[in-house]
């Protein structure tokens, strides 16, 4: 999948199959989705000793849940003996002892050893060792919970989490990201290819056309296609803004311990290959998305506000929801009008203008884990 050679000075994109083809897709899921680190939520939804939660990764069932030792596990959703689910899909709640499958009862621990199996014992070839639900690799960065599906391989070749995040953590240290707590969520179904919002993401070419209300909000975003924007330092507002609301301030108080651009600033992250993070200086918006076909993305909001702010009475997450709301709807309306253009005979793959030079990043991205 290496990209044509530059044409006039303008990198190419992705070619079509990249967005169009279910061949394609698939092989996105083998070697990509199911072999890195897959943001799937929050450890908050795990809070308790047998918590639980089901989770969608490219169409594979995963089951979360909290051991009695504290510790997460992640399971296939796939009982060992006939293969049923073991819990629907997108359920959550919390087992009261072990892993029942509803078929014919065979139970598992929380770490997924089989533990009982009605009427069968080793006299009749049962070997319990041999029979523990299919492990997933599980663990958490800053409150976000991550799986890996494949986590023999992984562990063999030390791709770990903190390897796949890189210096993001670093350059997030001062959120208190682990400490924040869930203010509202908001799910969106999207017809277009899950590269298509990665790529929108990473650039501001589009703000100006797309996002007026935002524009007025950062005026940066706006100035020369978005071609100077200092990420690194942060993004700032208009004068007298602060954050992203539509008025630019809120009545909740900064993070403790931000920096004093960060307390100013809007910062944000792209996390390969499927999570998005807006950083304010009073909330976050954590973008989850989770790809269902080569022209279908769930994207699940999050948005992240400090627990003292949550447990006051009069604690409303509205203002900053609702232009979060407005700005994703956008966004996804103009990454379904590309995906619609795209299946056009003509359109054999488009170009990056310079101010979209970090989309490039996603092209190497791809094009290192297919190949041509």
């Amino acid at each position: 999948m290496s990209p044509e050679p530059p044409a006039g000075g303008l990198e190419r994109t992705l070619p079509r199959e990249a967005y169009l083809s279910p061949e394609g897709f698939e092989r996105e899921k083998e070697r990509i989705l199911f072999r890195e680190w897959f943001v799937v939520g929050r450890e908050e939804e795990l809070a308790e000793a047998g918590d639980y939660v089901v989770k969608d990764v490219a169409g594979e069932s995963i089951l979360v849940v909290r051991t009695r030792g504290g510790r997460l596990a992640a399971h296939y959703n796939v009982c060992r003996h006939r293969g049923s689910q073991l819990v629907p899909d997108c359920l959550a709640g919390r087992f009261a002892g072990g892993i029942r499958c509803p078929y014919h009862s065979w139970t598992y621990t929380l770490e997924g050893e089989l533990r009982t199996a009605p009427f069968l014992d080793e006299a009749d070839g049962l070997a319990r060792a041999e029979l523990s639900l299919h492990p997933v690799g599980v663990d958490t960065w800053g409150g976000f919970v991550f799986v890996n599906l494949t986590p023999a391989e992984a562990a063999a070749a030390g791709h770990t989490l903190a390897a796949q995040l890189g210096p993001a953590p670093e350059r997030l240290r001062r959120y208190p990201l682990g400490e924040l707590r869930l203010g509202r969520r908001i799910a969106y179904e999207v017809r277009a290819n899950w590269k298509v919002m990665l790529e929108n993401y990473n650039e501001c070419y589009h703000c100006g056309p797309v996002h007026p209300e935002l524009c007025r909000l950062v005026p940066a975003f706006r100035q020369r296609g978005g071609s100077e924007l200092d990420w690194e330092r942060g993004i700032p507002h208009r004068d007298g803004a602060w954050t992203f609301t539509a008025s630019g301030t809120t009545d909740r108080r900064p993070f403790p311990g931000l920096s004093e651009d960060e307390r100013v600033r809007h910062k944000g992250e792209l996390i390969y290959p499927n999570f998005m993070l807006s950083l304010s200086a009073e909330h976050v918006a954590a973008f989850y998305l989770l790809p269902g076909a080569v022209d279908r993305t769930t994207i699940v909001a999050e948005f992240l506000f400090h627990p003292d702010e949550v447990e006051r009475d009069e604690f409303d997450p509205a203002d900053a929801v609702d232009f979060w709301d407005l700005v994703n709807r956008q966004d996804w309306a103009i990454c379904e009008s590309v995906q619609r253009g795209m299946t056009s005979r003509v359109f054999q793959g488009g170009f990056y203008a310079p101010m979209e030079s970090a989309s490039l990043d996603i092209r190497r991205y791809i094009s290192e884990r297919l190949g041509r």
